[in-house]
């Protein structure tokens, strides 16, 4: 089977979302053209990101009837015939009204085939450097995301997600997953810290590969994202990377080297489950 080419839009998000959607589309055409599988755009991408944004931007997910955001995001993996994950976008739920930070996959026709309702919300507050709760505005999802491609299953999860290593040890031991990929946006906090960090350690904890996706920096608007997209294989070694521009950051991933170094350092035969509980079961 050949590697899959994976492409991580770098998107620069406006506070129009016409616009915002116009350019995910021309990057995610562009992806295509060179030849990437599986097109990831960032967290909230058809909005700013903030918690006074939300309700405003928020659309409702129905296969029924698509929203203005969805039947974007079905139209372009229909044209590029990739996989798209639609980076995430508020939800609003039709039957409660709650808000959601929300992922959504689709396949080559365009059909939507997986939804990750972010989990784990962002509720921080760093003295004299950021406060931000998430909670004020959203629900927490309940469930864990995995979907299948013809490269071997694939993992979703959003953003602060990333720092449960649980969810990542779900899908690597119960679902198989041979990537996971968090959309996420990090700032200039948080960013600098961790980010790197974190989408290295995943991959190490779990020898998969790991992407996470996020939006270009944008210093005119309120919340400043941390960029630097960033895509890492199963021995914990960054593939690719950028900074803070709008850019598209691409890799070939082949599952041999996730063969490869769980042959070499074998730790899923080595785990003690006699002493500490299995996640996955």
């Amino acid at each position: 089977m050949n590697p899959l080419k994976l492409a991580l839009i770098q998107l620069k998000v406006g506070a129009n979302k016409a616009a915002n959607l116009s350019n995910a589309k021309n990057l995610v055409l562009k992806a295509s053209q060179n030849g990437a599988n599986l097109i990831v755009l960032p967290e909230c991408f058809n909005s700013p990101y903030g918690t006074q944004f939300f309700d405003q931007y928020a659309e409702v997910i129905d296969n029924s009837k698509h929203s203005e955001t969805i039947s974007a995001l079905s139209s372009m993996a229909k044209e590029a015939k990739a996989y798209l994950i639609g980076g995430s976008i508020p939800e609003r739920e039709a039957s409660t009204g709650n808000l959601f930070n929300t992922s959504t996959v689709y396949d080559t026709r365009g059909n939507l085939i997986a939804k990750h309702r972010k989990i784990h919300l962002f509720d921080i507050d760093v003295p004299n450097k950021i406060r931000f709760i998430e909670s004020e505005v959203l629900s927490p999802g309940n469930s864990t995301t995995s979907f299948d491609t013809p490269w071997g299953k694939i993992g979703l999860a959003i953003c602060y997600d990333v720092r449960f290593p649980e969810l990542a040890m779900l899908a690597a031991r119960k679902d198989k997953v041979k990537l996971m990929v968090y959309p996420g946006a990090f700032n200039m906090t948080t960013g600098p810290l961790h980010w790197e960090a974190l989408l290295r350690a995943r991959a190490i904890d779990n020898q998969i590969f790991v992407a996470g996706c996020g939006p270009a920096q944008d210093l005119s608007a309120s919340y400043h994202a941390w960029g630097h997209s960033t895509i890492v294989g199963p021995d914990g070694k960054v593939l690719s990377s950028c900074e803070f521009e709008e850019t598209i950051v691409y890799a070939d991933l082949d599952s041999k080297a996730i063969d490869e170094i769980r042959t070499s350092i074998p730790v899923y035969s080595q785990r003690r489950f006699d002493i500490y509980p299995d996640v996955s079961s």
